[in-house]
């Protein structure tokens, strides 16, 4: 433990290791996806399995980055039995990049390396976009409601082309993670959107539905995560608390959600699917909130 070094230079010294932590593994991921290029389609997966180990090596090398500058509690309610051969949809509260460092370490070793959906513009980011096509991440083409009033033909290509790109999740066990809010919690941004809850965002339904519309029946459960950062502040971050050995307590709350066929539906064009698949969001969303609250009591 480090603890004993004062602040800016724990943060120095953690983000320094975080950086060349992601910058060595970033690179032989590159690396990878550089040889899956020249590779027949038949050794993908092969590949793919050397990626995910890459980034749960990543993860794990937080972890230790982590332990050396926090000595930080964590109070987890789990309500889950998971596997690392089963299909999962997460979806989980943002509050802070910190989150996804953390999901990584929670669940790295109990369920497969999880996937984040990327917009198609993505692919043609250097570097960005060859390490996440090595890593099998989903790249999503959508159309703005505008483009579809002017090219009606295009009506549901989107969905088709997400389907098509989550075709390698059949043969391995995969976990997608949906930010369901779409960007990280402040009060500001909570204010902005005229939320109706108190610790969270509204859920953007869309996306999750889109989700569970393309690969619902390949999902066995939905994780549903609430994260918390008891003692962090506007000026004290979680990221920030993170990485100057500052984040003294983390509650992580694990349930489970069956993906049943009242969960998978045209949200589009069904009017009622839609309505249905809303209330059922907010009524999660309600539930989390009043977990948050209880957690973070000023």
């Amino acid at each position: 433990m480090l603890r004993f070094f004062p602040a800016p230079l724990l943060m120095i010294l953690s983000a320094s290791l975080a950086i060349l932590n992601t910058a060595m593994v970033g690179s032989l991921i590159i690396v990878c996806g550089i040889i899956k290029l020249l590779l027949p389609k038949g050794l993908y997966p092969w590949v793919g399995k050397l990626t995910n180990f890459l980034m749960w090596c990543w993860s794990e090398m937080n972890r230790a980055i982590f332990r050396l500058v926090n000595n930080t509690e964590f109070v987890i309610e789990d309500n889950s039995q998971l596997s690392k051969k089963s299909w999962y949809l997460m979806i989980c509260n943002h509050q802070s990049w910190a989150d996804i460092v953390l999901l990584c370490m929670l669940f790295g070793s109990r369920i497969p390396m999880p996937k984040f959906f990327l917009k198609q513009q993505l692919l043609y980011v250097p570097f960005v976009g060859l390490a996440c096509w090595a890593l099998d991440m989903p790249f999503m083409r959508r159309y703005s409601r505008q483009y579809l009033l002017k090219h009606p033909e295009k009506r549901g290509k989107d969905l088709e082309s997400t389907k098509r790109s989550c075709e390698k999740f059949k043969s391995n066990p995969t976990t997608v993670i949906n930010f369901v809010e779409g960007t990280r919690f402040t009060q500001q941004k909570q204010q902005q959107s005229h939320s109706n809850y108190q610790r969270l965002l509204p859920p953007k339904a869309l996306g999750i539905a889109y989700t569970l519309s393309a690969l619902g029946e390949q999902f066995d459960q939905i994780i549903d995560v609430t994260l918390a950062y008891p003692g962090t502040t506007e000026s004290l971050p979680p990221f920030k608390a993170l990485l100057s050995g500052k984040l003294d307590k983390v509650v992580v709350k694990i349930d489970t959600i069956a993906i049943n066929q009242d969960l998978r539906g045209d949200y589009l064009q069904d009017k009622q699917f839609k309505r249905h698949f809303k209330l059922w969001l907010d009524g999660t969303w309600q539930n989390k909130d009043h977990y948050l609250q209880s957690v973070l009591k000023d």
